[in-house]
């Protein structure tokens, strides 16, 4: 006689498949509901990809010889030969292949629904920084966000806009204006105002700070803030503070301090912004730029403290233009002009990004 047992082992076995292939179902689902619906960015050159096209601005590269290595060869207003950190960002998370600056009047719904940027080339977290250089301040660039919203709602409805913003995904990048051009530039404005360098920087988390609560208040749940890179090590500021620009060309340490003070502030501060829903994730430019400075033979870079354009020296905007040379093979330089990275620089930094942003977007 066989046992009441027995007739239920594949009744249990099979129980225990169907729950297994229901709880697949259900994760994959879940996963396919919770998928980064865009990609949202705010910041400075080293994520606007062409909003300053249609601004009133000298801080443009809508011109050759940037974006010769970029699709079709086009100068679309990207600071570089080629694409950004947020670019490969977008494509990594089957976004799209390229954000569009918002202010393109091209383009469609469909590309606003997938995300854009609304970075502005010369600006910064102090709205004195971007007024110098006629940039969007980053409460112009949060009104236009505010404007983006508004347009998709009245093309796909608010519950889909709703759900489609707290599914994405936003990068904040800005704060080397503020001290590059504004703090220790020209213009004594701000030095006068805070004479101590602490003080702008507490002055400055002020304004990031406000940014980022508006930016939450506007259903934003998973926000990535960008510190600022070795700001020493940027061509122009050494060409800037060397006592011999020419031939002994090295990192200007007390700006690379400046920078790692900045952004343990950045750090610790940001710890105390957190919302029980929100994310903000802290994101480390300083350390890859470090690495492929002093690790350069290494990474495969040979040329760690000029630009590609020009002379490498100076050259930026509009003084890296079509009658500037060009360095023969700019895979192995960091700098495409002597403020911004070379497309190959840009995805090294992403690639430090990704362990990062898999943590971020889980």
């Amino acid at each position: 006689m066989r046992s009441k047992i027995g007739y239920n082992i594949p009744n249990i076995v099979f129980l225990f498949f169907l729950i297994n292939v229901v709880s697949l179902l259900y994760q994959f689902c879940n996963a396919q509901s919770e998928r980064v619906s865009a990609v949202f960015v705010f910041g400075d050159s080293t994520v606007d990809p062409g909003n300053n096209n249609y601004l009133p601005t000298v801080a443009r590269a809508n011109f050759p010889p940037y974006g010769k290595d970029f699709v079709n060869h086009k100068p679309t207003g990207r600071f570089s030969n080629g694409r950004l950190v947020t670019d490969f960002i977008a494509s990594f998370l089957g976004v799209k292949e390229n954000l569009q600056p918002y202010l393109d009047p091209t383009l469609t719904i469909d590309d606003l629904m997938t995300g854009v940027s609304f970075a502005s080339s010369g600006g910064g977290y102090d709205p004195f920084t971007s007024q110098l250089s006629g940039a969007l301040t980053t409460s112009q660039q949060l009104d236009l966000f505010r404007d983006y919203k508004r347009k998709v709602a009245i093309a796909i409805g608010k519950e889909r806009t709703d759900d489609l913003i707290k599914k994405a995904v936003y990068i904040v990048s800005s704060g080397t204006n503020d001290f590059a051009f504004n703090y220790y530039g020209a213009i004594v404005v701000r030095r006068t105002a805070y004479p101590t360098i602490s003080s702008y920087q507490n002055f400055l988390w002020q304004n990031i700070e406000s940014f980022l609560q508006g930016l939450m208040d506007e259903g934003a749940k998973k926000i990535g803030v960008v510190n600022a890179p070795p700001i020493g090590c940027l061509p122009a500021i050494i060409t800037a503070n060397s006592k011999d620009p020419i031939h002994s060309r090295k990192c200007i340490e007390r700006f690379n301090s400046v920078s790692r003070d900045y952004n343990k502030l950045l750090e610790n501060n940001l710890k105390g912004l957190q919302r029980w829903n929100t994310r903000i994730i802290y994101a480390d430019i300083y350390k890859p730029i470090m690495d492929m400075v002093t690790r350069n033979h290494q990474i495969g870079f040979e040329e760690v403290h000029r630009g590609c354009c020009g002379s490498g020296l100076i050259e930026a905007d509009f003084m890296c233009n079509q009658k500037s040379p060009l360095c023969t093979n700019v895979s192995k330089y960091i700098f495409w002009d002597s403020f911004h990275p070379t497309e190959r620089a840009y995805y090294f930094i992403f690639k430090s990004f990704e362990t990062l942003i898999r943590q971020y977007i889980g």
